[in-house]
C-alpha cells in the first residue's frame, strides 16, 4: 500500500503541471462554463450507446456467438450569479455481455451524482461545499470457472455519500482541484446477505460505516488541441482521493477515471475509458485459479480494481 501511495502522490504532482481531466462530457462542458461570464442556469449533456456483436455458423476455427451493449447518460445543470457558482452533474452507465448460451453478465453499472456550491474567495479560489452520491442499479456477481455465481454487490450495496468543505482552485477552463480537509464519507450496505458478511468494510450485520478524513478531487479536460492529428480528440480524467483520519490514514482510497474520445462525425465516436479503484476496506476473494475454492494463499484481501472499456458507437449531445 505504501508503494501505491507513493505512486499516487507522484501522479498528482506530475499531472498538476499539465492539469487533470474529467471523465464525462458533462463535466467537460462544466469546466468551460466556469470560465464563462454567463449568468443564470446552463444545462446540457450527452447520451451514448456502444454495440458489439459476433455471430458464428459452422465456423471451423471455433469461437462463440456474443453480444455486448453499453450505454451512458451524462447531464449537468450549472448556475452562476455574481461570485456564486453551483455545479450539478449526473452520470449513469450500464453494460451487458452475452457469450454463447450463457446468461447476460454485467460489465458496467454506476450512478454518480455530484453537487458543488462555491463562493469566490479570491482570484481563482472558491470556498466550496461538495455532495457526492454513488451506487449501482442491479445485482453484481462473481463468476467461478464452472460459471456458478456468488452475489457480491447490489443496489445500495454499496452506496457512498461524501460531504466535504474546502477550497476549490480553478485557474482556467481546463483544470479544477478541490481540497477538503474536513470530509465525511458514509458507506451503506443495505443488502441483508452482504451486510451479514461485512462487505465493503461495514461491521457484520451493520448497514452503515462512517468515516472522517481529508479529500482531494482533481479534474482536467482538454478537447481543443491545436495539433491537426488531435483536433477531433478529447482527453479527460479525474481522480478522487480520501484518507481516513482515524483508521490507517496512510491507506488512501483512490478512484481514478480517464476517457479518450475520438469524434468520427456528428453522431459516431470511438471511446477508450479506464477506471482504477483502491479501497483498503473492500476485500476481494483472491481466487487465482478461478475454481471457486480459496486455497492456501488465496484469501480475501484488498486489491487494486481496474476496468477498461473500448467502444465504437452512437452519441448525441443536448
Amino acid at each position: 500500500m505504501k508503494k501505491i501511495t507513493v505512486i499516487i502522490i507522484l501522479l498528482i504532482w506530475g499531472l498538476s503541471s499539465v492539469t487533470f481531466a474529467q471523465v464525462t462530457e458533462a463535466e467537460k462542458t462544466l469546466r468551460a462554463q466556469n470560465a464563462d461570464t454567463t449568468q443564470g442556469w446552463k444545462t446540457g449533456g450527452v447520451i451514448g450507446f456502444n454495440f458489439a456483436q459476433t455471430s458464428l455458423t459452422n465456423w471451423a476455427a471455433g469461437g462463440e456467438n456474443s453480444l455486448a451493449v453499453n450505454g451512458i447518460f451524462s447531464g449537468f445543470a450549472n448556475y452562476k450569479k455574481g461570485k456564486s457558482v453551483w455545479d450539478n452533474s449526473l452520470d449513469v452507465g450500464y453494460g451487458l455481455l452475452k457469450q454463447g448460451e450463457k446468461d447476460f453478465k454485467k460489465t458496467d453499472d454506476k450512478i454518480d451524482f455530484l453537487s458543488k456550491y462555491g463562493q469566490e474567495a479570491f482570484k481563482n479560489f472558491y470556498y466550496a461545499a461538495l455532495f457526492n452520491f454513488k451506487t449501482q442499479m442491479t445485482t453484481g456477481y462473481n463468476y467461478a470457472a464452472d460459471d456458478s455465481k456468488t452475489k457480491i454487490s447490489n443496489l445500495f450495496a454499496p452506496a457512498y455519500i461524501t460531504l466535504a468543505l474546502g477550497l476549490d482552485f480553478k485557474p482556467n477552463a481546463y483544470f479544477s482541484a478541490f481540497v477538503a480537509p474536513l470530509t465525511a464519507k458514509f458507506t451503506f450496505v443495505t443488502d441483508e446477505d452482504l451486510s451479514a458478511a461485512g462487505a465493503f468494510g461495514v461491521d457484520p450485520g451493520e448497514t452503515l460505516k462512517s468515516e472522517i478524513g481529508g479529500y482531494i478531487r482533481a479534474i482536467y479536460s482538454k478537447n481543443d488541441f491545436k495539433a491537426e492529428l488531435l483536433k477531433n480528440v478529447s482527453f479527460t480524467t479525474k481522480i478522487d482521493l480520501f484518507s481516513n483520519y482515524i483508521h490507517n490514514p496512510q491507506n488512501i482510497d483512490v478512484n481514478w477515471e480517464t476517457l479518450i474520445a475520438f469524434k468520427v462525425n456528428k453522431y459516431l465516436n470511438v471511446n477508450f475509458n479506464t477506471q482504477l479503484i483502491y479501497d483498503d476496506d473492500i476485500l476481494i476473494k483472491n481466487d487465482r485459479d478461478g475454481d471457486g475454492i480459496l486455497a492456501a494463499g488465496e484469501g480475501s484481501k484488498s486489491l487494486i480494481q481496474f476496468k477498461e472499456i473500448f467502444g465504437v458507437g452512437f452519441s448525441y449531445k443536448f
